[in-house]
């Protein structure tokens, strides 16, 4: 008896992969859970489970191939002489006293000189550029070198000239940079998108931060950031500004009735936007320790598809890596995203009086075929308003 090995069903929003590793060999036992295979997306990179234990038997898909949803991958022998033959294989019993703290997996991919594990897609990126695996740093599980870390790593040399200050390396686009690049055109061609600035004053932001970070941190096991106040300011702000909380499906506008927030989180793969699901009946501390989760789980390309699908309004802060102000490109099919930016003292007005606060540029880019410029300022000057008052975030009013 056999068990096909199946592509997981994508969502909607995915139509394929690229198998980009495989982690057995035909012949070679496995066990059920145990990971098979690497498949890319644009969005992530998942890992293809064995269904049962058995026996690898057949192949059906090369790396570099182009899979489908639920396309078959393998096959696996699971019969009962195949179940003997993993028992043969399976490892006697250490001693408690003798066992290793950590023990290894059950297939590693190559590794470099430096004893640093290489994925077979990364591996062979490696051989046709001439380059050497153990100057490159993994970004993987583990250290895993991932082909993303080759393809940076080509384009930082390619920066520093090595044969020449004009020298040139040609690398091939990554799935995820493929589709973040697609989407970008694409939300430029359909949408008639305008950008409106304001700025906030985060001085009442920052001194409840410092009044109440350390008991909130003993609380909740979470420190108290900014995110979660401008996730906070930005549903209210939906709320009373559907329209920004819309989208556009063919000729009809699609009101939802929930608040699904996408945080732009950056990756070693690229940018990708998890979802925190009905936004607007989590706390503060839940909303950090998500946000926190993401970002962690992120840098390991660990989120799940369903995690970075949908979303009905979206948050980017590009001023964690210094950015003053800037434009934010709209994440289809919503119909705004709002652009956070570096907090940097600056002096304003205040009751007549010159005197120095930190301040952030906000910007908030929408699609003007479903906001109104009224709608869209308005908007930006309610999360300014919560963000400068941020008891009204508390008290709901």
């Amino acid at each position: 008896m056999t068990q096909d090995v199946k592509v997981p069903a994508f969502p909607e929003s995915v139509s394929e992969g690229t198998l980009v590793a495989w982690h057995k060999k035909p012949g070679e036992p496995v066990r059920e859970e145990e990971v098979l295979a690497d498949v890319e997306t644009d969005k992530v990179v998942f890992e293809i489970p064995a269904p049962s234990d058995g026996v690898l038997s057949e192949i059906l898909v090369e790396e570099g191939a182009v899979v489908s949803s639920e396309q078959v991958l393998a096959r696996i022998d699971d019969s009962e002489q195949a179940r003997a033959k993993l028992a043969e294989t399976a490892p006697a019993e250490t001693p408690p006293s003798q066992a290793p703290e950590q023990p290894g997996p059950a297939a590693s991919p190559e590794p470099a000189a430096s004893g640093t594990p290489v994925m077979p897609a990364a591996r062979k990126l490696i051989a046709e550029q001439g380059l050497d695996g153990a100057t490159i740093s993994g970004s993987g599980r583990g250290g895993r070198v991932l082909k993303e870390d080759v393809v940076r790593h080509i384009a930082q040399a390619g920066e520093t000239g090595p044969s020449g200050p004009r020298a040139e390396k040609r690398v091939p686009m990554t799935r995820l940079r493929a589709r973040i690049a697609e989407r970008l055109v694409e939300a430029q061609h359909t949408a008639a998108i305008l950008t409106t600035f304001n700025e906030v004053n985060m001085q009442p932001v920052m001194d409840l931060r410092a009044r109440y970070k350390e008991a909130f941190e003993e609380k909740h096991g979470v420190r108290l950031g900014f995110m979660s106040f401008f996730v906070s300011a930005c549903v209210e702000a939906l709320k009373r500004f559907p329209e920004i909380n819309a989208s556009i499906d063919g000729k009809d506008i699609v009101y939802h009735g929930y608040y699904d927030i996408g945080i732009a989180v950056g990756s070693p793969r690229g940018l990708v936007v998890p979802i925190l699901r009905d936004a607007d009946q989590m706390s503060l501390a839940t909303i950090e320790a998500k946000i926190r989760d993401f970002g962690q789980r992120a840098q390991d390309g660990k989120l799940a598809l369903e995690e970075i699908t949908g979303g009905t309004f979206s948050i980017t802060n590009g001023g964690v890596f210094g950015s003053l102000l800037s434009t934010p490109i709209l994440n289809p099919p919503q119909s705004a995203i709002l652009g956070m930016h570096k907090i940097q003292q600056r002096p304003v007005a205040e009751d007549g009086e010159v005197v120095i606060r930190p301040m952030m540029y906000l910007a908030l880019s929408y699609d003007h075929r479903i906001v109104d410029g009224r709608e869209a300022v308005q908007f930006l000057v309610t999360i300014k308003e919560l963000l400068e008052d941020p008891a009204r975030i508390l008290l709901d009013v």
